[in-house]
């Protein structure tokens, strides 16, 4: 079961803040006035710095209880995460190879919140528009099946008719150049890495060396409002050839950088590979 994150933090700064207006409207006030008579009864300032009576009245008559000292505490901190998460920049871990060699498991990017328009937390109603989604963007969505983060590469835009056939992509009868870089070795399996252009943009994409995951030509129609997805792991890819296209209301940013990888708790984080994404 996949953890909604960004509901937590909505849930907590909302408490937090709840907690903190209800100590500044109702609480404070009481406080004040013990204060006021601490102050009253210890009148003369050798009274206040001699007497520690003084001391732990006032400590006494100030104390504030334990949940507004969280929440004071808390609540900025977990507003200025809200704010950037939901607005700016929310980091990301890939969890498959779906989009080897571009990214590896392991890879942490960020994730740009308001290229494509900024919307609210939660509810993701877009409620800026910036930029529309560009052939080539590698993109963080919501796939139509699925409550859980998934990222590939925009191939198709509303109104596109893509066609796949045996690893080549057409689009609108345009068939994408593809050269080839190199071939991996990986145990029985081998994959050629091909050098692709997409929305006149060269990325790498790798697929099988002899049998493709698609030997027969398929074709899809891309409806308005929606986008076709696919991994750079062509033939190892969980995408829109397998569960459809990914209405815009579904998208949550573009993966514009890694910062970071790590392969596990136990490992070291190497930062050899930061850099922007293509």
């Amino acid at each position: 079961m996949d953890i909604n994150f960004p509901l937590i933090l909505v849930i907590l700064v909302f408490v937090s803040g709840v907690i903190w207006l209800f100590d500044i409207l109702v609480l404070a006030k009481p406080r004040k006035l013990a204060i006021a008579g601490v102050e009253e009864q210890f009148a003369s300032e050798d009274d206040k710095n001699s007497s520690s009576a003084y001391q732990h009245a006032m400590a006494a008559a100030a104390r504030e209880p334990s949940a507004v000292e969280y929440a004071k505490s808390f609540f900025p901190v977990l507003f200025v995460v809200l704010v950037l998460r939901s607005f700016l920049y929310e980091p990301f871990q890939i969890p498959s190879e779906s989009m080897v060699p571009t990214l590896e498991v392991g890879d942490f990017i960020l994730v740009n919140k308001f290229t494509y328009g900024i919307r609210l937390p939660v509810l993701r109603t877009k409620v800026i528009t910036i930029n529309e989604p560009k052939r080539g963007d590698v993109m963080v969505f919501f796939p139509p099946h699925k409550k859980q983060y998934f990222i590939k590469r925009v191939v198709g835009l509303p109104g596109d008719t893509i066609l796949v056939d045996n690893n080549s992509l057409f689009i609108n009868g345009e068939k994408q150049p593809q050269q080839f870089a190199e071939q991996v070795i990986d145990g029985l399996m081998s994959y050629d890495v091909m050098v692709e252009t997409l929305g006149g943009v060269e990325h790498q994409m790798r697929k099988f060396s002899r049998v493709a995951r698609d030997p027969e030509p398929r074709t899809f129609n891309v409806p308005a409002g929606h986008y076709f997805m696919m991994g750079d792991n062509r033939d190892n890819s969980s995408d829109s050839r397998e569960w459809g296209v990914v209405p815009e209301e579904n998208i949550v940013g573009k993966a514009v950088a890694v910062w970071m990888h790590w392969d596990s708790f136990f490992s070291i984080p190497s930062f050899k590979e930061v850099g922007s994404i293509q």
